[in-house]
């Protein structure tokens, strides 16, 4: 098989960075990761510092090198990376702060102010003001922290440091721009009205790229770090995004369901149709002339990653218990807001629940329940999309919590719509990276190299919805929602 060239992808996830070696015939070679925590210094805070996403990719350059790879054989890199992060250098590009994530709840009362600064705020942005979002971030930041705001030369998206590390450019691409709430998506342009609204300027921001473009160079500094060759760097794209072009979902229509992290359902659009009132994130792709709208879930495969720590299990062992359980019916209830949640309820209060404990619940009884509240956030997020006019047919599924034969079966008899378990999956987010990496060193024209490179790839397994299960799904999916009605006053009030 060919090695002379390869195409390097990362991606900068919440719990680590996975990086992908693609062949000509665009294959993945080879794989690695490299984990790493969170840091809740509050309740509702998620930070992490830009300098541990470094050193795991130079962990991760180190892995693939003892696997064989030829790391000089990389061509050009892309990156993804988790969304909305707001990432703070000043004048000599140093970190002012920890990165505040996506899934950070500080900023409802920013959220609020800023849509009263800019009443048209949906309309320019064609989204919420939600807290995970940059913007806000911005405005804590003023508030509560304002020496750091004083030094702010530019803020970055989390991808974009890595970026920024590996070339010295301070650059993005629309996916992710699109989840500042700075970008107008139609126009695919910074908004000032939105920026100034922020005590920012357009100058303090990354200039705006699509995501196959090439932004910089490797630098001879980046080159003896991660021992890569000095090859052009693309502006990449946000971890759905490049998940979407990975699943080679790129054209109007095409769908994909990622059990990640966090949760996302994915369907891709010829034009920005914006539904902010049903909490649907209608977003540019990572590739010109198209765009996306998206429902979001905050914890998904974190959901049960969590549950496992509680109780002491690895997850997989959790989902063998599950499987070996036998009957799959409960009444036992998990409501897996436990970052808070975006669609359908823009709540970051929002808390995880378990309802229906009785003395002889076990473990795996409540393991499932955590599976299906999983599976039930998914479909609200699929019935906002209906009301956008997004839904798909059928999607692609993806993300690590996709590994689980079990689990997509459960998602798909829960939506009532088939899944397709396609290869390279479980590293979406790499592998759509690196594809924008190969379109840049196309000599084709951009779309005729986007048609060659984001191919579907291969089945690997189908999973049609089982109707007596999806009936008795849809039953629990309404206790479900009744019991978010019933309790939000809890923290709410």
């Amino acid at each position: 098989m060919n090695e002379r060239t390869l195409y390097l992808g990362l991606d900068v996830g919440t719990s680590g960075v996975k990086a992908v070696l693609l062949g000509d015939s665009g294959e993945v070679r080879f794989e690695a990761g490299e984990g790493y925590d969170v840091s809740h210094p509050r309740p509702s805070w998620s930070e992490q510092s830009p300098e541990m996403w470094w050193q795991a990719c130079v962990a991760a350059m180190r892995s693939l090198a003892d696997q064989g790879a030829r790391l000089e054989a990389v061509a050009a890199i892309g990156v993804a990376g988790q969304m909305h992060g707001a990432v703070l250098l000043d004048a000599e590009g140093e970190v002012i702060r920890p990165a505040i994530l996506w899934n950070d709840g500080r900023s409802v009362a920013e959220c609020d102010e800023l849509e009263r600064r800019v009443p048209d705020l949906r309309r320019r942005s064609g989204n919420l003001c939600m807290p995970g979002f940059t913007a806000p971030k911005l405005l804590w930041l003023a508030r509560n922290e304002p020496d750091a705001m004083a030094r702010v030369a530019t803020v970055m998206l989390p991808k974009d440091y890595i970026v920024f590390r590996l070339t010295g450019a301070r650059v993005t691409e629309m996916s992710d721009a699109s989840g500042t709430v700075w970008l107008d998506p139609a126009r695919r342009d910074w908004d000032d009205t939105l920026v100034e609204a922020c005590g920012l300027g357009r100058e303090q921001l990354p200039t705006l790229h699509e995501g196959s473009d090439v932004v910089g160079r490797v630098t001879a500094e980046a080159s003896e770090r991660l021992a890569l060759p000095r090859v052009p760097v693309v502006a990449g794209a946000g971890d759905n995004a490049a998940g979407a072009v990975g699943a080679g979902v790129v054209d109007a229509g095409q769908g994909f369901l990622s059990l990640g992290t966090s949760g996302v359902v994915f369907v891709a659009s010829d034009a920005h149709r914006p539904l902010p009132e049903r909490t649907v994130h209608a977003f540019c792709h990572c590739l010109p002339g198209r765009w996306h709208q998206m429902a979001v879930t905050l914890s998904a495969a974190e959901s049960l990653r969590w549950f496992a720590g509680v109780v002491g299990r690895e997850v997989g062992d959790l989902i063998d218990l599950v499987e070996r359980r036998g009957a799959l019916e409960s009444d036992l209830l998990f409501l897996p807001y436990l970052a808070g949640e975006r669609t359908p309820h823009n709540d970051a209060g929002a808390v995880g629940i378990f309802h229906g404990l009785r003395a002889n619940s076990r473990v795996e009884d409540m393991a499932l329940a955590v599976m299906e509240g999983v599976a039930f956030s998914f479909c609200d997020g699929l019935d906002a999309l209906n009301a956008a006019g997004a839904a798909a047919k059928r999607l692609s599924v993806l993300g690590g919590g996709a590994r689980s034969r079990f689990w997509r079966q459960l998602c798909a008899d829960a939506l009532g719509v088939p899944l397709e378990y396609r290869e390279s999956g479980a590293v979406g987010p790499a592998f759509g990276a690196a594809r924008l990496a190969r379109i840049a060193t196309m000599p084709e024209e951009v779309d005729t190299a986007i048609r060659e490179v984001c191919t579907t790839p291969a089945v690997l397994d189908t999973h049609q919805p089982d109707p007596g299960r999806h009936d008795y799904l849809t039953r629990k999916l309404e206790r479900y929602r009744r019991l978010y009605r019933l309790t939000r006053e809890l923290h709410t009030g």
